[in-house]
């Protein structure tokens, strides 16, 4: 019997083609190619129901990921531009219905398949991404209810953030005109369908990033609202980003999305949530007219108060006026006191005078004019006695007798030994009718001076 060729038992060193094969060997790339081609024929649109698994987005923007059921896994490929046109963020565990083709990988010798459209599987699996999302946002605290902040009270300043031709805005505007008119500001946005939520997300953050002093005034409130309709209709308020620029707003933020009986995402994250786009209107402001009148009733209230204090005031006041004693009871004995020491006053006065008088009298005996005359007398005797005295001890008496001065030239100072006016050795002596200059020529002894010509000179 011939060797098969691919009988195990004919190996070979050299391959060489076997009887009744022409056909030569194909390379590695012809087979893949071939293979490739195949499959896409073959698959060229499919649509395939399985749960994410191993969602992975790279830097280039293509996403990767694996469908997966209970028999099998198959790979798959989502291009940059088929994934930013998706509706939803994708997580593993969420089961979808994917379109697109079939293909092959040659550089992993592998077929994977290429997806061109992908959408929840129904409901359910819808709901199932609405839970996981919560749960994990939850888990974060972008719901906790210390991070909700107060309403203002009356904003002066309203911003809304919704689609600008829906009949939500309509309504906001007319019950804020018949309840409080108030300025608003409407940055306008798609609601559903593909990018709304990255619009709704960057509508909120442009509000809270305005300046507070800028040309346009920036919210005191946020109202982020949508009309009703299902829960696809409403998926971009459930969009991760969305959430996540409500919780980081430092504006207070009612969410105001579908009907009452919905809930999204949103409003688990706003500071408060309103059943319907028009409760929230009538959330955000008070009735003027109500105001007023409140306050009117505040006024009469106050008023009517503030009368009630002064009249009961009076009446304390006439009550404590009977109790309290009369006025001359009060006064009487300061009265008594006052007339008590009026009269000793006088007394007193009367009491001075007369020794004033007597002390006058005494003293105008001393003051006769035959008194003063003596009194003068004796008093000029006593100053004539201290004047000789003084012309006794007067300094230039010795001076008529012939003594003189001695004192140093140009000093001034008197001169009162011998040794003073060796030292000086320049005097001049002092007499009663002039001063003459003299100079010490020697010492030891006693030495006199004796006139020269215009220069006395002491030997």
């Amino acid at each position: 019997m011939a060797d098969s060729p691919f009988d195990s038992d004919s190996q070979r060193l050299v391959a060489e083609q076997a009887p009744g094969d022409n056909a030569a060997p194909w390379s590695v790339g012809e087979i893949s190619s071939r293979l490739k081609r195949l499959v896409e024929g073959e698959f060229g649109h499919v649509r395939v129901r399985g749960e994410i698994s191993g969602w992975k987005r790279a830097a280039s923007g293509h996403c990767y990921l694996a469908l997966k059921d209970a028999d099998a896994v198959i790979d798959a490929v989502m291009w940059r531009g088929t994934a930013q046109r998706l509706a939803f963020n994708p997580q593993d565990g969420i089961e979808v219905v994917v379109t697109g083709k079939l293909t092959t990988y040659p550089g992993r010798s592998k077929y994977q398949m290429v997806v061109e459209r992908m959408e929840l599987a129904g409901e359910g699996a819808l709901m199932a991404l609405f839970e996981k999302l919560k749960g994990q946002l939850a888990s974060e605290g972008l719901f906790d209810e210390n991070r909700k902040q107060p309403l203002p009270f009356m904003p002066r300043t309203i911003g809304v953030v919704t689609s600008p031709t829906g009949a939500v805005i309509r309504d906001i505007l007319h019950r804020l005109e018949d309840r409080c008119p108030s300025h608003v500001l409407l940055w306008p946005v798609k609601v559903q369908g593909e990018g709304a939520a990255a619009e709704i997300a960057a509508a909120i953050r442009g509000f809270d990033a305005m300046p507070g002093n800028g040309p346009v005034t920036k919210p005191d409130l946020l109202i982020v609202a949508r009309g009703g309709g299902s829960i696809e209709d409403l998926w971009a308020f459930n969009e991760e980003p969305v959430v996540r620029a409500i919780a980081d707003c430092r504006i207070p933020i009612i969410s105001a999305v579908g009907h009452e009986t919905d809930t999204s995402l949103s409003d688990y994250a706003a500071d408060l949530r309103a059943p319907t786009p028009t409760a929230a209107a009538e959330i955000a402001v008070p009735v003027l007219a109500e105001l007023a009148n409140n306050l009117a009733t505040l006024g009469l209230r106050s008023e009517r108060c503030a009368r009630r204090y002064h009249e009961r005031a009076g009446e304390r006041l006439a009550a404590l006026v009977r109790v309290l004693p009369k006025r001359d009871a009060l006064l009487g004995p300061q009265r008594q006191k006052l007339d008590d020491i009026g009269a000793r006053l006088d007394r007193g006065l009367e009491n001075r005078l007369t020794r004033g008088r007597r002390d006058l009298d005494r003293a105008a005996g001393a003051l006769r004019p035959a008194m003063l005359v003596q009194r003068l007398a004796a008093a000029r005797q006593r100053l004539e006695g201290v004047g000789r005295h003084l012309d006794l001890v007067h300094p230039n008496r010795p001076l008529e007798k012939g003594y003189a001065w001695v004192e140093g030239r140009g000093t001034g100072k008197v001169l009162p030994n011998a040794d003073a006016a060796r030292a000086a050795g320049a005097l001049t002596l002092r007499f009663i009718d002039g001063s003459v200059d003299a100079r010490v020529e020697r010492s030891g002894g006693r030495s006199y001076p004796e006139p020269k010509a215009e220069q006395p000179t002491l030997l």
